[in-house]
């Protein structure tokens, strides 16, 4: 289109839009009037005398036209002038910036990276726009990826910057180069910066250098390098992992994917663990323009500080292998978790859980269990006096525990103070708690109105309480959230699982339990044999910090002792020890600590957070909080963290990391004498990868540029008028141009036209 406008008025439409048009008649403007006057008389006294077989009607369209071409031919001699500002050759600085970053590598057409078209266009001594704009301004080139640096021409980029930081490079020219007569930047890049993707007119770091570029006055040129979509490609765009896990936990682990070219194959998001796979999921790719969740579930076999490397195969025909796979660094601890399991009568429950986690090395159920008034019997403690007054009375004592469960005990053996206790060791201390079913359980017993009824997935009715004769059998369904809870795979797959669940003995129950609470989530069924109602058999909740389980049956030992259930089925075994992991998974120590980003580049700092709390799970503001990080060469670093003021308990710290390699990260917290340690976290440093994922070029992100600054987008479709386009859009030192308009061949053809128009039209009517 541009084209046609050029050949029509001579000039291109940028020309017109930065210059103005003026008259400069060689004739006085009366003699011209006098001129026009004439004109018009004559064809008005032509058209007015009798024709020939001509109509009134005739007459008027043959005045029109002769009209029209006198109209055409006195725009011309008005001789219309096009004046431009235009930049002084040699007077005036242009600054050009390039994208050095790894996403520059990439071959949008399969055989040819985006490299050679800014070699070939910026690099190369005899590249005709390189001369174009030399011959017209001095010239400063910057190379920018996550820095920015000056350099002598745009021979020997490297193209390997782990990110694009357009911001920073922006910022960098109009510091160097503000004091000079500059008439603009030129900004050659794919526009694959993540911290740019801001709505417009939002607090960013782009929106920032836009206003600052637009307050001095220097416009931007954006060359948009590659294509704004590829024609195949898969991504996985997002990965979502806990920071840590338990050894030998079954992880589930989110990812999103989407794709180009390929709707509707089948693709395998692989797992693997050191080279090693351990775990695959089968996925259906969305269609074009979609993302699809994912999500694989594997096991953390392995302790230590594992990289996880999710990925899918490479396709036949992809653009962009290099984001196919994601990483997720996960802390697997080998610990022993403590859980306190307090009962308040003999029953086969008791022995069957303990026997079913009893093979896991990191599962330990201390078990206080009532045998008469005020005598109880302690099971698995680690010393003599653990429980050795019955269930704690101090938040040091139980918030020494990682998870609480209550079976058949009534809310009256507690003190109001140890009720309250309970309910925040959920929300305070951030623990699991898990209420069973049995006579004394629920409302049953007597914990409607309670602090812990609080913290409890599901309503208790006080009317519940004074009916004792209540038994139903619960045939067991497992919901869909509960199919995608990794704790409740009683099988290979999420299909077997179901049947296993449907097929299983019914258990049974004395409690009956309100609706679920705003935010609770039913787990498991059980649909009432006797009551004919569905009711909640396993419900969850987050509660504060913490979370808590609802399980209101009496007799899951069923599951084993059933005379249905062969002897190698393990399924009782599995839900309890997947059920006593969940239980413990999240619950943080006293010191917690955790870094931004388990995943930086090189040079790029570490930011470490520590929420401190003492034994009691109190906030400290007042601590002495330190991190040791241990570098990948193996040396150790102490950085001092400072509380942050605004929040208690919140301290911070910063470290730049070294590398490549794994840095690992210590903070400990010292108060009246007493210091507290945190379990490590991780940080991996290597070159960022975070070029090849949304690699397209970014053309709203480099119109946006151009928009803001006053400036124009180009791709290598146009950019061979950059050099002239720069000239007359540009700033800087300039001179006053002037370009003829009255010989465009647009007037030339609109006389012609007219002229033959009123020809063929008198021929039309037999008047010529």
């Amino acid at each position: 289109m541009e084209s046609v406008f050029t050949f029509l008025f001579k000039y291109r439409p940028l020309l017109f839009e930065q210059g103005d048009v003026v008259f400069q008649p060689p004739l006085p403007v009366l003699g011209l009037l006098l001129l026009a006057i004439l004109a018009g008389a004559l064809v008005a006294w032509t058209y007015r005398r009798p024709m020939a077989r001509a109509r009134p009607s005739d007459r008027v369209a043959l005045a029109v036209l002769r009209a029209g071409a006198f109209a055409v031919l006195f725009f011309c001699l008005l001789r219309p002038v096009l004046v431009l500002s235009s930049v002084v050759p040699q007077q005036n600085y242009l600054g050009v910036l390039i994208d050095d970053s790894r996403s520059m590598r990439i071959a949008d057409d399969g055989t040819t990276p985006r490299s050679t078209f800014v070699n070939e266009t910026f690099a190369e001594p005899d590249a005709a726009l390189l001369k174009a704009l030399e011959a017209r301004f001095q010239l400063r080139f910057f190379r920018f990826s996550d820095q920015v640096e000056r350099m002598d021409g745009a021979a020997g980029l490297a193209y390997d910057g782990g990110r694009t930081s357009i911001a920073p490079a922006l910022d960098r020219v109009r510091e160097e180069l503000g004091a000079l007569p500059l008439s603009g930047v030129v900004l050659v890049t794919d526009g694959a910066d993540a911290g740019a993707e801001l709505p417009e007119g939002s607090a960013s770091p782009i929106g920032d250098a836009l206003l600052a570029l637009r307050a001095a006055g220097v416009p931007v040129f954006p060359v948009g390098v590659g294509r704004e979509s590829f024609d195949h490609d898969i991504e996985l765009s997002r990965v979502s992992a806990p920071r840590e896990a338990l050894k030998g936990t079954s992880l589930v682990v989110d990812l999103m994917v989407a794709q180009t070219g390929y709707s509707g194959r089948k693709v395998t998001v692989l797992v693997e663990d050191g080279g090693r796979i351990v775990g695959s999921e089968e996925v259906e790719l969305p269609r074009a323009g979609e993302s699809a969740p994912v999500r694989v579930q594997f096991t953390a076999s392995e302790s230590g500080a594992r990289r996880f490397r999710f990925r899918v195969p490479a396709e036949d025909g992809e653009r962009v292998i290099e984001n196919n796979e994601q990483e997720a660094l996960i802390h697997v601890r080998d610990g022993r978790e403590k859980i306190l399991y307090f009962e308040g009568e003999p029953r086969f429950e008791v022995a069957f859980l303990r026997r079913a986690v009893a093979a896991d090395s990191n599962l330990q159920v201390v078990t206080l269990q009532r045998t008469a008034d005020s005598k109880f019997m302690r099971m698995d403690v680690d010393s003599a006096g653990e429980l050795f007054s019955g269930f704690p009375t101090t938040r040091e004592e139980l918030f020494s525990y990682r998870a609480l469960i209550l079976g058949s005990i009534e809310a009256s053996h507690f003190t109001h103070e140890q009720l309250r206790m309970i309910a925040e060791f959920v929300s305070e201390r951030g623990g699991g708690l898990l209420m069973l079913g049995g006579r004394h359980a629920f409302a049953e017993g007597g914990y409607a109105g309670t602090p812990v009824a609080e913290a409890l997935p599901v309503t208790l009715d006080a009317r519940f309480s004074r009916d004792t004769t209540f038994f139903d059998t619960l045939d067991v369904r497992l919901t869909r959230a509960g199919a995608a809870q990794p704790a409740l795979r009683v099988a290979d797959t999420e299909s077997a699982s179901q049947e296993r669940w449907r097929t299983l003995p019914p258990p049974t129950t004395y409690n009956r339990v309100g609706a679920l609470k705003p935010g609770a989530v039913a787990l498991l069924t059980g649909d009432g044999r006797r009551s004919g109602s569905d009711r909640p058999l396993l419900a969850w909740q987050r509660y504060g910090r913490g979370q808590s389980f609802a399980l209101p049956v009496q007799d899951t030992w069923i599951w084993q002792m059933h005379a249905d259930v062969p002897l190698e089925d393990q399924t009782h075994e599995l839900f309890w020890r997947q059920l006593m992991r969940w239980l413990v998974s999240g619950v943080p120590q006293p010191v917690v600590a955790a870094v931004a980003a388990d995943h930086v580049a090189p040079g790029d700092p570490i930011r470490i957070t520590a929420d401190v709390s003492d034994d009691r799970f109190a906030k400290v503001n007042d601590g002495r909080v330190v991190a040791r990080v241990t570098t990948p060469d193996g040396s150790e670093t102490e950085v001092p963290m400072s509380w942050t003021v605004g929040r208690d308990g919140e301290y911070h710290g910063t470290l730049p990391a070294t590398g490549p390699g794994l840095h690992t990260v210590r903070v400990s917290a010292e108060r009246d004498g007493r210091t507290l340690s945190a379990n490590p976290v991780y940080a991996y440093a290597e070159p960022s990868r975070n070029e090849y994922f949304g690699s397209q070029m970014r053309a709203p992100l480099l119109r946006r540029i151009a928009d803001e600054t006053g400036g124009r987008f180009y791709t290598a479709a146009n950019v061979a008028a950059l050099a002239e386009d720069i000239t007359y859009a540009g700033r800087g030192a300039t001179v006053q141009e002037e370009r003829d308009l009255w010989d465009m061949p647009v007037l030339f053809l609109l006389l012609v036209g007219l002229l033959g128009t009123e020809w063929v039209y008198r021929r039309w009517r037999g008047l010529a």
